[in-house]
């Protein structure tokens, strides 16, 4: 039994469940009262004591005594602890809650993890192949691949230890060490892993029986998964909603409460109660600072109240003052609840690393130390390691296996462990070792016994009574849902302009829709045009379903984060969004309804209104049903769309509208019958025409006009139903026709619900089984072009000769040092210096808000010089970044006031490519290889009188700068398939660094997310491009006190971008101490002084003074006042050290568009998945448009049938561009993020780049269309014809994706693409001419959007090359049978008639004077004429201006892209 154990046993009652809370609530529950803090307010003495001992308990053979390692289980048993957050400002809180849980006798839950024999494998080797548009098509390569399996790879490697409750382990290692797989398997995640091998025990739990407590073992990984419009409020407080128990504390028994304590003290704990209004935000939605974000998600993962926390790098983003705070938080809770925790951690600082018990190092997978914090650092230095002064000891400890990184001691260069497998060997010897593994009985222990059945037994009275036995959540499930409901109205008023983007559209398209079918008439004539506007309100409801499966995509990384804390049943979310879809839904389709049912004049009866209203709500909810299932079932957006737009083009086809039921083929009707659509359609059309009488009128009724008045000899034609010699027809007879009855309508409104809660169930069981991201190791990508080039990535041959550097300042090698053939001049003469300084003076910066102006920056100033490393640096949210955009004219919103000079002068129209710009993001073209990217930057940003060959040069010396040579012709790719984050920040340091920046060099948190050893490399790269002339300012957010001794000045920002200090570091720092000691806050004497004064801006040591008013108060801000104004001075009567070369862009247009235009082609040809999806919609449509109209014949209703087969091409659109847009916004986010700000290319040359790359693509989507689809519906196979359909439909594949693409260019964000998409496809497909006849049109459409529609001129073109020629033979039930008047032959009665408005019909039987056979048409040509087209050669004028559209269509994108382009801010 521990130590702590041994404490905690003897005070009695544990820690009960409860919840983090404030103002005297638990967190998770409490104990031991006063015991605890009177243990707490113990001094430090003994902690020190003990540590001295420890590290003097070495033998001389640099093993631990056995005696000394023995202290850890029997010698401070009777000896108090002390926690080592006693400090931590919020204690007193905690101190609370540890009573109120003892006073009602609470269950302790701890639990406490314990590990043996635990290897971990993955699929996929260290790199994989990218397949291109081509080699995919390699079958006997693939088979060959395929038969052996994917590689595994062993990403833990036999990992042992415990985490007893009350205990903190600090995992440490290199990026790709298996440390967050090792923290997934703590935290019990084993999806998407090959193989687990070995014990992981949770209490005395197995892994398996754990599984049912997820929401007690939790895990907050790196990447911060949030819905961006809500605000952090709204945020934590569903979070702590969800976590609230059903037994309370007694004096606290309202949930209200319990909740509103809990969520204030976790936002008070975190620091972050002024954030509560804003939005969480993420890349491209404004909220709050990246360090900010991600102390919500510490609080999110807080609120689950766990047992078990597993914490994955969570200081990465949070400035050193923030993360010492956060992890004494973690600490305090974990000491007095008796939590067991898990963290690791990236650069922790020696504060950070003292706060830990134990210590695991990883390297490899293998675990090279696993013992006493306190021993860690002795056991490696005995190895023959040195630990530098001042160093941080986390990133010694995992420096040491890096032959560039470690130093050895005098002596030991021939002994000591070069490997990862020497270093374990070493450590299995000694005595830590086996001292740690008594540890591993732990879960066969009675303390982990009881403390299990302790820990089931609280668990079972948080939970609510009436959740089942074996579920892992805490509320109700109808609490649950009302929790879910209310952020999902929060969700939806937070992205305001979609839902009123939905809402407006809604009104448009109705009034437009209403107005094209404006008071049809009730006789035949007006049949087809309500038909078509029953029809066309049931396809808008389904079109603005569309949009369901680019959101279900959008926040599936939450849900799967939210399922994983066990806030809520996926069917919770599912209900919620069902409840918040009904008042959106009742609203949209109500102003539908009264817009559209009254302009179109349908039955004007009440019953028949909201019988109509009725049924469209019924399909929107349905066809939304249908969407959302879709886009659960499918784990990618691609396979999603493919099937979405594919099933939508069936739902429209055999809706009936198109295809009667009666004439659909045997082979695809059962479509039909599992179309919603149908039943829909049915309804409508019933309702509408049930008890009517429909007189024959126009066309309809042969003969008509003057002299043809008498019913008794004429007859109706081409009106299904109506009887052979009857001039009218009831509604009913019409419905027969169809296979219809009104007897089916409620039959089929209960079919639609059906379907609907089919659809709900299919939802929530794929959601169900949502997984958070598999656990596939990271792998680099080569694409297959590259096969040969690349050098395999080798693991570094240890063993080699490397020179060892002894002892001295750093110890770490120079980039170059061992990577690079060159020697360190030749690189500093190819490296460009810099001349010019940088100056900037009383720079403010304000932007509007709902509440008013805020200033983000306040008179600040500063200078930058040659030769000058920089750094920036202030608390989370000081406005760091701001400053750096500001700076580097990144601002397109809010005003800059001030002055920005470089040498004394106004910024010239080429600052933003001379200077480099390193974002905090690492925004990257992912189907690019390294090199590539590189080049491109050469290419575009140097100067256009440098050559070529030299501009390529200089990337092969940046590339043997950053030692990228071994992945030089990898993709970037995506996390987890490409580049390592650790990669990618080289990657965008070399993108800026191949430009040759002329002025100076910006970076941006260039360390966060880095290890110790990556940021310090990075660094000292950067004093050395300082040291060849470069000016270089740099974001830093915890720099080790050896990274700090690297910069020249520092700029310190507190809260609202005001000025703390500004001036020289000095020597170790003295010059910034000295400046603090004199004003009160002197620096410790082993603190870094780097997290000291961020300590004194923002933390614990302030002192509640106002520091910037000290710094304007201070000799050294009037000093640095009269210093800018000096060197502003000097430089303006000097020459300019930079020469303008005058040009806004460094290459001319048409070079900026030959680079431009090749990335995107390369990048197209390697995304298969996208060109795959393209070609597979159109193979599937073509077939299906091919059998569904299979062999068309040539009587009357087959000539519609011709027109809907062709009509039905337009619908591979919608489709096809839902899933080109999210690729053209990426596209987009990309050149806007970072290449238009650092003016490498114009947007001209990007748009046409991205219209160009799809040519050759689209060339093929017409051909894998019209072959399929042209010959099996039965059209002429005359080659001029067959050519001229085949032209006609290459245009519009071009037309619709500059339709596509020109939404996309001005639409803030995918989803709101998918929004607009349906509106105006609508509005086109509606006035082409189809569903309602051009005569038919209401004039003032029909003058102008008819003209101006591009879908009316492609199906007239195509309709006139395959229909015009054609001879029409009627079926017998569709000619027009009726008896002359006085004997008179057919051809006598009728010839006035055929001589006018029956010109262009047929009679069977001229010479017969009764039983006249009439059929409506002759050829093709009489039909078309109905449609607007008169003569032949009106397919061919038709076919030009399709070609003119998709010209002008490809014009409205560089339109568009223009409009949004926004100028940058300057300072005014």
């Amino acid at each position: 039994m521990s130590t702590r154990d041994s404490w905690r046993n003897s005070w009695g009652s544990g820690y009960g469940g409860g919840g983090l809370s404030f103002g005297g609530t638990s967190a998770w529950g409490a104990g031991g009262g006063d015991t605890i803090f009177r243990v707490l307010s113990r001094t430090s003495e003994r902690q020190s004591k003990r540590r001295s001992g420890i590290v003097s308990g070495f033998s001389e053979d640099g093993l631990p005594e056995e005696d000394d390692l023995s202290m850890y289980s029997e010698r401070d048993v009777n000896l108090p602890p002390i926690s080592k957050a006693e400090d931590w400002a919020m204690m007193p809180d905690v101190k609370i809650y540890a009573e109120r849980g003892e006073k009602d006798h609470l269950k302790p839950k701890k639990l406490g993890i314990t590990w043996k024999n635990l290897t971990v494998k993955g699929v996929g080797s260290d790199a994989a192949f990218n397949e291109n548009v081509i080699s995919q098509f390699n079958v006997p390569r693939n088979i060959k691949e395929g038969r052996h399996g994917p590689p595994l790879n062993t990403i833990i490697d036999n990992c042992h230890g415990c985490v007893k409750p009350g205990e903190m382990l600090l995992v440490l290692g290199r990026p790709g060490s298996g440390c967050t797989t090792l923290l997934k398997m703590l935290a019990n995640r084993r999806n998407g892993y090959a193989e687990v091998n070995g014990d992981v025990h949770f209490g005395s739990m197995t892994a398996k029986e754990a599984e049912q407590y997820r929401g007690q073992i939790v895990m907050n990984t790196e990447e911060e998964l949030f819905f961006p419009t809500l605000t952090v409020g709204q945020t934590v407080d569903f979070a702590t909603r969800m976590k609230v128990p059903f037994h309370k504390y007694s004096d606290l028994p309202s949930d209200k409460d319990f909740q509103v304590e809990t969520r204030e003290f976790l936002l008070k704990a975190m620091g972050i109660t002024h954030t509560v209004g804003t939005k969480v935000g993420n890349e491209y939605v404004r909220g709050v600072s990246g360090g900010e974000r991600k102390r919500v998600s510490i609080i999110e993962t807080l609120a689950t109240r766990g047992s078990v926390f597993c914490w994955d790098n969570s200081t990465r983003g949070l400035d050193a003052s923030t993360a010492l705070q956060y992890t004494k938080a973690i600490r305090a809770m974990t000491d007095i609840v008796g939590l067991s925790t898990v963290v690791s951690l990236y650069q922790a600082g020696n504060g950070i690393y003292d706060l830990f018990d134990k210590v695991l190092v990883l390297d490899g997978g293998r675990e090279i130390f696993y013992g006493p914090r306190e021993q860690a650092r002795p056991f490696m230095e005995e190895l023959g390691f040195i630990c530098g002064n001042g160093a941080n000891v986390a990133d010694f400890l995992t420096g040491v296996t890096v032959p560039t990184e470690r130093q050895v001691r005098q002596g030991f260069e021939a002994s000591f462990p070069r490997t990862a497998d020497e270093i374990h060997q070493d450590y299995s010897r000694t005595q830590i070792k086996a001292s740690m593994e008594k540890e591993y009985s732990y879960p066969q222990s009675d303390e982990a016994k009881e403390n299990t059945r302790d820990f089931r037994e609280a668990i079972a009275y948080d939970k609510d009574k009436t959740l089942p036995k074996k579920s892992p959540l805490t509320v109700s499930f109808p609490k649950q849902v009302r929790a879910c409901v209310v952020r999902q109205y929060q969700i939806v008023w937070g992205d305001k302009p979609t839902f009123i983007l939905k809402q407006v559209a809604t009104l448009v398209q109705s009034l437009v829709i209403g107005s094209l079918f404006y008071n049809s008439p009730s006789d035949s004539s007006g049949l087809f045009s309500k038909s078509g506007a029953l029809f066309f309100s049931l396809l808008y409801q389904a079109l603005m379903a569309l949009s369901e499966v680019t959101d279900s995509f959008a926040g599936r990384p939450v849900l799967a984060k939210h399922k994983a804390f066990a806030f809520f049943h996926p069917a919770a979310f599912c209900i919620a969004q069902i409840a918040a879809d009904l008042p959106v839904l009742i609203f949209q389709v109500t102003q539908f309804s009264l817009v559209l049912y009254f302009m179109v004049a349908l039955k004007m009866s009440a019953s028949a209104f909201f019988t109509y209203w009725v049924t469209l709500f019924a399909i929107s909810m349905c066809i939304t049903a249908v969407m959302r299932a879709i886009g659960a079932v499918f784990s990618t957006f691609d396979g999603a769309t493919k099937l979405s737009g594919f099933w939508f083009s069936a739902l429209l086809v055999y809706s009936g509208y198109f295809i009667p039921k009666t004439q659909m083929h045997p082979w695809f009707v059962w479509i039909y019958w599992i179309d919603p659509l149908a039943y829909g359609f049915e309804i409508l059309l019933s309702n509408e025409v049930h008890g009517q009488i429909i007189p024959c009128v126009k066309n309809n009724l042969i003969p008509n006009g003057p002299g043809y008045t008498n019913s008794a000899f004429q007859s109706c034609a081409g009106v299904p139903g109506a009887i052979q010699g009857a001039t009218s027809l009831t509604g009913d007879q019409y419905l027969q026709a169809y296979s219809y009855s009104h007897a089916h309508l409620w039959r089929n409104f209960g079919i639609i619900w059906a379907w609907w809660a089919l659809f709900v169930a299919v939802t929530i069981i794929a959601t169900s089984n949502w997984k958070e991201m598999a656990g596939k190791s990271g792998f680099l990508v080569i694409p297959r072009e590259n096969a040969n080039k690349h050098r395999h990535l080798l693991q570094p041959d240890e063993e080699s000769q490397v020179k060892e550097k002894s002892a001295s300042r750093g110890g770490v090698a120079p980039l170059d040092s061992s990577a690079s053939s060159m020697d360190g001049k030749t690189i500093e003469n190819q490296l460009i210096s810099n001349t010019s300084v940088f100056t900037w003076k009383n720079l403010t910066y304000t932007v509007k808000t709902p509440s008013g102006d805020r200033v983000l920056l306040e008179n600040v100033q500063g200078w930058i010089k040659p030769g000058m490393l920089g750094a920036l640096m202030g608390s989370s949210g000081a406005g760091k970044t701001t400053l750096l955009d500001v700076l580097a004219q990144r601002k397109t919103e809010g005003t800059i006031t001030g002055s920005i000079l470089v040498d004394g002068r106004p910024l010239s129209v080429s600052f933003q490519r001379s200077a480099g710009y390193c974002e905090q993001l690492d925004i990257h073209e992912p189907m690019a290889t390294v090199r590539e990217a590189l080049e491109f930057s050469a290419l575009l940003r140097q100067g256009r009188s440098i050559p070529r060959e030299e501009k390529l040069k200089y990337v092969d010396t940046i590339v043997n700068l950053l030692e990228m040579q071994d992945i030089e012709h990898t993709l970037v790719g995506r996390t987890g398939a490409g580049l390592s984050v650790e990669q990618r920040k080289r990657l965008t340091i070399g993108v800026e660094l191949v430009a040759k920046p002329s002025i100076l060099i910006f970076l941006d948190e260039p360390t966060s997310g880095l290890d110790g050893q990556a940021a310090f490399n990075t660094l000292r790269f950067l004093r050395k491009l300082a040291a060849v002339g470069q000016a270089v300012l740099v974001t830093i957010h915890q720099p080790s006190a050896l990274l700090f001794k690297e910069f020249d000045t520092l700029l310190l920002l507190a809260r609202g971008g005001k000025t703390v200090y500004f001036g020289d570091i000095g020597d170790e720092a003295s010059t910034l101490k000295d400046y603090f000691a004199r004003n009160g806050a002197p620096c410790p004497q082993d603190v870094n002084p780097a997290e000291h004064m961020i300590d004194v801006v923002s933390g614990s040591a302030s002192q509640g003074k106002d520091w910037n008013q000290v710094w304007l108060e201070s000799p050294e801000h009037k000093a640095v006042s009269n210093e800018v104004d000096r060197i502003i001075k000097e430089a303006a009567s000097k020459p300019p050290g930079t020469v303008d070369d005058g040009h806004e862009f460094a290459m001319p247009l048409w070079q900026q568009t030959k680079l431009v235009t090749h990335r995107m082609n390369v990048a197209l040809f390697r995304n298969t998945d996208y060109v795959n999806n393209k070609f597979a919609l159109h193979i599937g449509s073509a077939l299906f448009n091919g059998f569904t109209f299979w062999k068309i014949g040539s009587s009357v209703q087959e000539l519609q049938l011709k027109l809907f087969t062709i009509f039905n091409f337009i619908f591979v659109a919608p489709g096809v561009i839902n899933q080109l847009q999210p690729l053209f916004i990426d596209r987009r986010d990309i050149y806007e993020f970072r290449e238009k700000k650092s003016k490498m290319y114009s947007w001209k040359a990007f748009v046409t780049g991205l219209i160009v790359s799809e040519f050759p693509y689209l060339c093929i989507c017409a051909v894998l269309y019209f072959a399929p689809w042209y010959y099996t519906v039965g059209f002429t196979t005359n080659s001029n014809k067959a050519g001229a359909t085949f032209f006609v439909m290459l245009f519009y594949e071009f037309i619709y994706t500059g339709i596509g693409q020109f939404i996309a260019a001005y639409a803030p964000n995918a989803v709101f693409a998918s929004l607009v998409n349906p509106a105006l496809i609508t509005v086109l497909v509606a006035f082409c001419g189809v569903l309602v006849p051009y005569s038919q049109i209401q004039e003032f459409w029909r003058y102008w959007l008819y003209y101006l529609n591009p879908f009316n001129y492609l199906v007239s073109s195509m309709l006139t090359f395959t229909v015009f020629d054609n001879v029409v033979h009627c079926k017998e039930h569709e000619f027009a049978l009726f008896d002359t008047p006085n004997n008179q032959t057919c051809q006598e009665y009728l010839a006035p008639y055929r001589a006018g408005l029956g010109s262009r019909t047929n009679l069977v039987n001229p010479g017969a004077t009764s039983g006249c056979k009439v059929c409506q048409y002759r050829f093709g040509s009489d039909y078309l004429s109905t449609l607007n087209i008169s003569d032949y050669y009106i397919g061919w004028r038709d076919a030009g201006i399709v070609v003119i559209f998709a010209i002008s269509s490809y014009v409205m994108v560089f339109l568009l892209m223009k409009l949004r382009t926004k100028a940058t801010k300057t300072a005014e």
